[in-house]
């Protein structure tokens, strides 16, 4: 979700290009003692050092560097945008990567427009062509949202490059990589020229190879449908994608492509739903339907009219029998199987973590209700997930509490929580777009607020259960 929920707007634009110490490293300080209290947690990687420089709190003999910033000027002259959100890390030659990184900036949002690449004053916005936009306000100039790309090189620790990517599209909140080398970015937002300041419709994906060392076209693939998108993940052995949705009463969705790898060539989209149980609820918001550890079988409805000029893709398909979802945001591809977040599901609204194993040779796909929040302490909305290479879910908190922190959460294969760091910057924003380098040695992560890109490194292995 984008940061004016949140109420931390005041002075963002200015911080948010202010320039902070680069590389700062978080090293040893003094433990957090009692100043907070989890529940229901296994050790991890033990209590949390304090950070010297009050950004990320994390375990004795972890540090962190800052790879990026939002304000910084990239290699193609432009502002590097703020509200950094989802990101996937991919191979180059030799020991360089590259991260591309969505910037989730809303177009009809006074504050982002001055958050986007073209600076606060939209000073440099003549550097970007709006020919290469996927659109712009009716006075010509390209949206903020879109996505850039930096290359980071893993021996040196040092940024490479920056540049954008993707141009003009709008609250692009989350995606996923693909296993043929590229990015899908998805738009949170159902803006039409009848209710925003833009010339098209928004609520699509669009797709950004990873080697793109410039801008790309920015080709909407409709036929993944039009609904407030946030996050997706493909199954590697088949080619579907599946897509999550950020809205309360929000459903679960697969794209079935017409060729595997080829999404512009379109395909069939369809929601999931509860097999025997047409229209069920998987939120436990008000009634339980399902507890931790039980298991359901699924089937998948075909849905119509999936460009959705009305915006009511969601209700439709609920109506024709899909379950709810309460704001599905974070979904990462395993070990053949996927987890998924709901991030208002549960009693108390703290979110929920599903797992989907799609069956083969004929065998039924099966959704599971893998961790509901009982407590904020142990996991307080969890938005944003990535697997580690050894197996655990790494999920990235997006509480709206001033109180309680952000924290990024490890999660075990047995559904048991433990924390690996803690926002401690002004303004509490989310994390976001979790991920690990190719060698398993960095977990990459946004902080939205004040928009940076960090890299974390130490001894992975040494997770405790």
């Amino acid at each position: 979700m984008f940061l004016d929920r949140r109420g931390l707007i005041a002075s963002s634009a200015a911080l948010a290009f202010a320039g902070m110490a680069r590389h700062a490293a978080a090293q040893t300080a003094a433990r957090t003692g009692g100043e907070e209290t989890y529940v229901n947690q296994v050790h991890g990687y033990g209590p949390l050092v304090r950070d010297p420089n009050r950004l990320l709190d994390l375990p004795e003999g972890f540090s962190y560097e800052v790879v990026a910033q939002s304000g910084d000027t990239m290699d193609d002259g432009l502002f590097a945008p703020g509200q950094p959100d989802g990101m996937a890390c991919f191979p180059l030659q030799g020991s360089l990567v590259a991260l591309v990184v969505n910037h989730e900036l809303k177009g009809s949002s006074a504050l982002h427009r001055n958050l986007g690449p073209g600076g606060l004053r939209q000073e440099r916005i003549g550097r970007l062509d709006a020919a290469r936009a996927y659109d712009t306000y009716k006075d010509g100039r390209p949206l903020p949202g879109g996505c850039s790309t930096i290359v980071y090189d893993l021996a040196t620790r040092r940024k490479v490059s920056q540049h954008l990517t993707l141009a003009g599209t709008s609250t692009n909140c989350c995606g996923g990589p693909t296993p043929w080398g590229s990015w899908l970015t998805c738009e949170e937002t159902l803006e039409t020229p009848a209710d925003a300041d833009v010339t098209k419709a928004h609520g699509w994906v669009f797709e950004v190879p990873a080697n793109a060392n410039g801008l790309v076209d920015p080709v909407p693939l409709k036929a993944m449908g039009r609904f407030d998108h946030e996050a997706v993940c493909v199954d590697p052995r088949t080619g579907f994608v599946y897509l999550t949705e950020d809205q309360n009463d929000g459903l679960f969705y697969r794209f079935i492509p017409t060729t595997p790898g080829k999404l512009a060539e379109g395909g069939k989209l369809q929601a999931m739903a509860w097999k025997g149980a047409p229209s069920a609820d998987t939120r436990n918001q008000d009634a339980p339907a399902w507890a931790v550890g039980d298991w359901r079988e699924i089937e998948w409805i075909d849905l119509q009219d999936v460009e959705s000029p009305n915006g009511d893709l969601a209700q439709r398909g609920h109506a024709a029998g899909a379950a709810l979802v309460a704001r599905g945001e974070g979904v990462w591809w395993g070990d053949d199987e996927l987890y998924f977040t709901a991030t208002s599901g549960g009693p108390i609204r703290r979110g929920q973590i599903l797992r989907l194993v799609p069956g083969l040779d004929g065998a039924a796909d099966r959704l599971q209700l893998f961790v509901e929040s009982a407590d904020m302490k142990t996991m307080n909305m969890a938005d944003n997930i990535t697997i580690a290479p050894w197996g655990h879910l790494v999920v990235c908190e997006d509480n709206y509490s001033s109180d309680v922190r952000n924290h990024l959460k490890g999660v075990t294969p047995q559904g048991q929580v433990y924390t690996i760091g803690r926002n401690v910057f002004t303004g509490n924003a989310e994390f976001a777009g979790a991920c690990f380098s190719p060698d398993g040695e960095v977990l990459f992560v946004n902080i939205m607020y004040p928009g940076m890109t960090l890299a974390i490194r130490g001894p992975w292995t040494s997770v405790r259960t």
